[in-house]
C-alpha cells in the first residue's frame, strides 16, 4: 500500500451542535463516565466496495443525523476508490494506508469492509490503535485468528471486535429469542436452518472467492454464516455436529454445497444446509416447539412480517395473540445492529457478536468442515491449538486442500466423497 494521505472532496463532518445521544445510557452516579459521553463516536471506515457503500455508510448517516456518530475517514488501496467515496458521503480524510489513518485520525469506531482475509491484521491493528471495531463477516479465517484478535481486545471497558450478524438484531429476532428463552411456546425440539443461494461462474470470477487462503470457506463460510449465527443465538449453545460437503458444479477450493446435522446442549435436533447452488433462493429458519412452531423465511434480511407463528392443537387464543404481537417494526439491519453496537460503547460494555458470543458460529462452522472432511462427528470443544482445523477450515484434507497444504499436514482421516464430483461451471 502506498504511504501517501490523499484528502477528499466534500465537506468536513461537523463535531459541533448538540451531541448528547439518545440510545446509550446517559451518565450518572451510578455509571461512569465513558470517554464517548457528550460527543459524537468518531469512525473510520477501511474498505470501501458494495458492503460499505449500501448497508455500512447508510446507518452510520442515520445515526450521524441523530448525533451518535461522525465518519472521519475511509480507506482503500484503490485511491481513486476511496476519493470517490469520500465525495460521495462527505467524508474529510481519505487514505490509502489504514495504519496512518489510525495514527492521524485515532478513530473510536474502525468499521472493516474488505475481503475476509484481510480481517485479523486490520482488526488487530485498530484494536492496538484503541478503537473498537465492527468488522464484516466472515470475522477472521480460522479459530486461531479469532483467539488471537480476541486476545488484542481490551480489559474490562473496552475495546471490543464485534462481527457484523445483523440478522439477530431487529424486533423479530429480539422477540423470538424471548419466547424461547422463557420457553413460553415449550420447549425447542426441532430446527431447520437454510441459506440456499445461487451464484454463478462470474461470481467466482473475483479471485479471492472460492480460496480457503482467501475467503476461508465456501458457503457455510461466506453466505449460511449469518443464519447459522441467528440459529444459536435463538437455540443456544450446540453440542456436536455431523455433515457432509461436495464441490458439485464451480470450480473452486472450497465446497458449494454442504448438509449437517446439529444437536444442541439442550437437546433439541437441527438440520443445516448451506448452498450456492439454489436458482430458488431462500434465507430460512424453522424451530418446531412442544407448542408452536416458529418460522422465518426471508432472503437478505427480514421484518417482523416474515415470521410466522403457527400454534399446535389445543393452544389457547390468547397465547398465540401473545406470541405474534411482535410489536412495532424495526427490521435486521446493519442499522439496527449499529444501535446496539453504540450503544454498549458507551456503556463501556462488551457488544453482542463479540467474544464468546462471536467465536460460537465460527466454531460451529469449523466443526462443520471438519466433520465433513473426517467423516467424524465433531463435539463442541473439540477443535483447539494442535487440530489442524484450527488453523485451517480444509484441515489439509485430501481433495479439498490445496496440494501444498496437503503435503504439510499430517493424516485427517479418510477421504470422503464429495471433493472428486466437480462438474466445472
Amino acid at each position: 500500500m502506498s504511504t501517501s494521505r490523499h484528502e477528499a472532496a466534500g465537506p468536513e463532518t461537523s463535531s459541533t451542535g448538540p451531541e448528547t445521544s439518545s440510545h446509550g445510557p446517559e451518565t450518572s452516579p451510578s455509571r461512569p463516565a465513558t470517554p464517548f459521553d457528550g460527543r459524537r463516536i468518531r469512525v473510520a471506515v477501511i474498505g470501501t466496495g458494495a458492503i460499505a457503500r449500501g448497508s455500512h455508510v447508510p446507518a452510520l448517516a442515520r445515526l450521524a443525523e441523530e448525533g451518535e456518530t461522525e465518519i472521519v475517514a475511509a480507506a482503500d488501496i484503490a485511491e481513486d476508490a476511496v476519493r470517490e467515496f469520500c465525495a460521495e458521503a462527505g467524508i474529510p480524510h481519505a487514505y490509502t494506508d489504514p495504519d496512518r489513518m489510525l495514527a492521524e485520525q485515532r478513530p473510536d469506531l474502525v468499521v472493516v469492509c474488505t475481503p475476509p482475509t484481510l480481517h485479523r491484521g486490520q482488526t488487530v491493528a485498530a484494536l492496538r490503535a484503541g478503537a473498537w471495531v465492527w468488522c464484516e463477516k466472515p470475522p477472521v479465517l480460522t479459530l486461531a485468528d479469532f483467539d488471537a484478535v480476541e486476545a488484542e481486545e481490551g480489559g474490562e471497558g473496552g475495546p471490543y471486535a464485534a462481527v457484523v450478524f445483523q440478522h439477530r438484531f431487529g424486533s423479530g429476532a429480539r422477540h423470538v429469542k424471548r419466547l424461547l428463552g422463557e420457553r413460553a411456546m415449550g420447549r425447542p425440539l426441532v430446527a431447520h436452518c437454510q441459506t440456499t443461494w445461487y451464484r454463478d461462474a462470474d461470481y467466482y470470477a473475483v479471485p479471492w472467492r472460492g480460496r480457503w487462503e482467501t475467503e476461508g470457506g465456501g458457503p457455510a463460510m461466506g453466505h449460511g454464516i449469518h443464519q447459522m449465527d441467528l440459529l444459536l443465538d435463538l437455540m443456544g449453545p450446540w453440542s456436536e455436529v455431523r455433515a457432509m460437503a461436495g464441490r458439485l458444479v464451480h470450480d473452486v477450493e472450497t465446497e458449494d454445497v454442504s448438509t449437517a446435522l446439529v444437536r444442541f446442549g439442550s437437546g433439541a435436533l437441527a438440520t443445516v444446509v448451506n448452498s450456492v447452488l439454489s436458482p430458488d433462493e431462500v434465507s430460512r429458519i424453522r424451530i418446531d416447539c412442544e407448542r408452536a412452531t416458529v418460522e422465518l423465511t426471508h432472503l437478505y434480511g427480514h421484518t417482523n412480517a416474515d415470521w410466522r407463528i403457527t400454534p399446535a392443537p389445543g393452544v389457547p387464543q390468547d397465547d398465540v395473540a401473545v406470541w405474534r404481537n411482535f410489536g412495532a417494526d424495526v427490521p435486521s439491519s446493519h442499522l439496527a445492529q449499529l444501535r446496539d453496537l453504540v450503544a454498549s460503547m458507551r456503556a463501556a460494555e462488551r457488544p453482542r457478536s463479540s467474544g464468546a458470543d462471536g467465536r460460537a458460529g465460527l466454531e460451529l462452522i469449523t466443526a462443520l468442515y471438519k466433520s465433513a472432511f473426517t467423516d467424524t462427528t465433531v463435539r463442541a470443544g473439540e477443535v483447539g491449538p494442535g487440530d489442524p482445523y484450527y488453523t485451517a477450515l480444509h484441515g489439509g484434507a485430501p481433495g479439498w486442500a490445496p496440494p501444498a497444504a496437503v503435503a504439510a499436514a499430517p493424516s485427517t482421516g479418510p477421504s470422503v466423497p464429495g471433493a472428486s464430483q466437480e462438474v466445472t461451471a
